[in-house]
């Protein structure tokens, strides 16, 4: 009897369905960028995107760079991974656009349940993380507990005011934009933390060209070099850098702890008061209020579990060539 061969069946998501993966996961890191204390590259690993985000940032500012300066702009094009990045970035401006006057209005008016929601997603995502540490020898626990102690201080930091000269804008530009990428440290924090929050603010309420332009520059300087250099610690040292980038995590779970005391408080160019020292505390009765809580936080770290067994981080490593 002739043997017949099986037929492969293709479990490879069409274009139209990755779009649509990749511009939901950019909706994703758009709202958690927004908050402060959150960071999109935290998103962006949990959904295992974050080396594919890297590499393409290093080839549209490397590779497509050049031949687009050589004049070679249809070779440049060929080469730039539009299905990918195009959908990710429609999602992240428009989670931006659509979702900040509603993200301020929960932290506002339900603060403990957004916290809640993302200190259960953190949470996940260390979990996932860590599990891609082959050997956790004292090198990687020593890095780890670095990179969780300088980010525990770092979003401990109280904020101050720097100068508004166009050299601050851009080394700010350059800093928040590494650090939106960076797992465990919000660059809209870091903003704050420099006093460039309420400043950029106020130049896209003013529609301060020149400000907004500057800021810009540092952002896509900032994010060129620091892409070449987390792509080099991945390809020789992915041990360490994934240990660094879990530590970073554990670290930035002070500032996102749902319980929180006010001891400094500031006035903002609205008149209203801004919390500038805070200190996590344990709330005093378990009563409906902290069950809801507590809810939110199983939801988000099952919604992440979930997004692991899914082999989410498989898919695109697979589409990656690796």
């Amino acid at each position: 009897m002739k043997k017949t061969t099986p037929t492969k069946v293709s479990t490879q998501k069409s274009p139209l369905a990755q779009m649509a993966k990749y511009l939901g996961i950019g909706f994703v890191m758009g709202a958690s960028d927004i908050v402060p204390g959150v960071s999109g590259g935290t998103m962006a690993f949990i959904f295992g995107i974050y080396e594919q985000l890297i590499e393409s940032i290093k080839l549209v500012s490397g590779e497509a760079l050049k031949l687009v300066l050589k004049g070679k702009i249809a070779e440049a094009f060929k080469i730039i991974p539009f299905s990918f990045l195009v959908p990710l970035a429609t999602g992240l401006l428009g989670a931006v656009v659509l979702l900040s006057s509603v993200l301020t209005y929960m932290l506002d008016t339900y603060p403990v349940y957004l916290w809640s929601f993302f200190f259960g997603l953190v949470v996940a995502s260390i979990k996932v993380v860590s599990k891609r540490v082959t050997v956790w020898s004292s090198r990687e626990i020593g890095a780890a507990v670095v990179a969780a102690i300088a980010a525990y201080l770092i979003v401990g930091a109280v904020p101050t005011e720097t100068a508004a000269t166009p050299l601050a804008f851009l080394l700010s530009g350059a800093i928040a934009i590494c650090a939106m990428i960076l797992p465990g440290v919000s660059g809209s924090f870091l903003l704050i933390i420099l006093g460039k929050y309420e400043q950029i603010l106020a130049a896209v309420h003013d529609k301060d060209i020149v400000t907004l332009g500057i800021f810009m520059v540092g952002a896509v300087v900032g994010l060129a070099l620091f892409s070449r250099l987390l792509s080099w610690l991945f390809e020789h040292h992915e041990n360490i850098i994934i240990s660094v980038l879990t530590g970073f995590m554990v670290g930035s779970l002070r500032k996102i702890w749902p319980w929180k005391e006010t001891l400094e408080s500031v006035m903002d160019r609205h008149g209203d008061l801004v919390p500038v020292v805070q200190r996590n505390i344990v709330p005093r009765t378990f009563d409906g209020s902290v069950m809801m809580a507590v809810g939110l936080f199983v939801v988000a770290f099952v919604v992440v579990m979930m997004i692991e067994r899914g082999g989410a981080g498989k898919e695109v490593n697979s589409g990656n060539g690796k």
